[in-house]
């Protein structure tokens, strides 16, 4: 398959790049040691139509392919990491979700805050005791006349503390095929957010309770066989994922680089040394590999989701590279890439949650193996 952008891509590219560098390049890396969001720049992005490029026309967005919204979100995320995650917010996460199963009325109440860059919103899906088991889900709904009540406990979500509005995954009943998803606004009784913690990144996140919370019924946006519908959506999230790790890791390459044409050691610059050589040339290899990987699941999803096994290929090897390649970026560096006064050691924090985050490589191999051998694996114990 050709993956050359056509001539209109190549105009998206180069006026993203453009326009990355001149909005968002003068408080990169600030945004984290600062704790703040950069919701300036979610408005910037929404002003210049950067806002639903996935979504629907119909849902306020543009329609526009999946591989144009990752040619825009890895020019942002190589610029500025935290501007791409409002980008992710609009084009790749949770708003797939409310955009594909949400009821006309939900969505148009919802979605205009989110693609104006005025509000936030997350899937809530990690439990205590159910991450990469997600079929585990011990949150529960139930239906009382024209309300939802659920109870449970969610882990780990995007911008948590941030939030507006929450796609929760929860089980109608006791089986697997009960499950389904609700979206839960912030000032639902009975809802309560939990205090502020941060990951190793920076990153915020915190723990949401349901305690009886009551939402309307029209707020469910799955009503059963949930997991099924909800990852064909949760893999353009993972898409997403997988783009800003792509242009952290290329991001990190390009700074090593410059270094070692610069850095002198011994009266030569690095870049003589064949040990530099070889990291640079295998960096390369692996970058460029899974960016074929990466925009091979985007191309194919065209305006839908790409398929579990190309996303996952990509996830899988994206993500193991991603470290990798800042790894390597922080050792080329040495001291300077260990400092907290450069954006290295960001990037190489940053990448590392996404080996976690959405699934992980572990994960992604478990549904590669089943796709080449045609059989479903349990990881359950018999």
């Amino acid at each position: 398959m050709d993956f050359n952008f056509t001539d209109d891509q190549q105009e998206l590219q180069k006026w993203a790049r453009s326009f990355a560098k001149e909005k968002f390049s003068e408080k990169a890396y600030t945004w984290v040691k600062n704790g703040k969001v950069p919701w300036e720049n979610a408005k910037i992005l929404a002003a210049h139509g950067l806002m639903g490029m996935t979504l629907p026309e119909e849902d306020g967005g543009q329609g526009l392919p999946l591989i144009d919204a990752i040619i825009v979100m890895e020019e942002i995320a190589k610029v500025c990491p935290n501007t791409a995650d409002m980008f992710q917010v609009g084009n790749f996460g949770a708003i797939r979700q409310l955009s594909a199963y949400g009821s006309k009325e939900l969505k148009q109440r919802i979605l205009p805050s989110i693609l104006s860059g005025e509000k936030l919103i997350s899937v809530a899906m990690s439990e205590p005791n159910a991450g990469s088991a997600v079929t585990d889900l011990s949150t529960r709904a139930r239906i009382e006349g024209d309300k939802v009540i659920i109870n449970g406990t969610k882990v780990f979500n995007t911008h948590g503390p941030h939030n507006s509005y929450y796609v929760v995954w929860v089980r109608f009943g006791e089986g697997v095929k009960t499950s389904g998803a609700i979206l839960v606004e912030r000032d639902s009784p009975g809802f309560i957010v939990g205090k502020t913690e941060t990951h190793m990144s920076g990153e915020e996140h915190c723990a949401l309770y349901f305690e009886d919370c009551e939402v309307p019924i029209g707020n469910i946006l799955v009503p059963e066989d949930g997991f099924r519908r909800l990852f064909t959506m949760f893999n353009i999230e993972r898409m997403g994922n997988t783009a800003r790790s792509l242009a952290l890791a290329q991001a990190a390459f390009d700074m090593a680089v410059e270094h070692a044409k610069e850095r002198q050691q011994f009266g030569r610059p690095l870049a003589e040394f064949q040990g530099i050589q070889w990291k640079v040339a295998e960096m390369k290899m692996k970058l460029d590999a899974g960016r074929l990987l990466l925009y091979r699941a985007a191309t194919n999803a065209d305006k839908g989701a790409p398929s579990p096994l190309e996303s996952s290929m990509a996830k899988a090897y994206i993500n193991t590279t991603a470290f990798e390649v800042a790894n390597e970026a922080v050792q080329i560096f040495g001291g300077y890439g260990y400092s907290t006064d450069y954006p290295l050691e960001y990037i190489f924090r940053r990448v590392r949650g996404w080996m976690i985050a959405g699934g992980t490589p572990e994960m992604m191999k478990n549904k590669i193996a089943e796709d080449v051998f045609g059989m479903r694996f349990s990881q359950r114990k018999k």
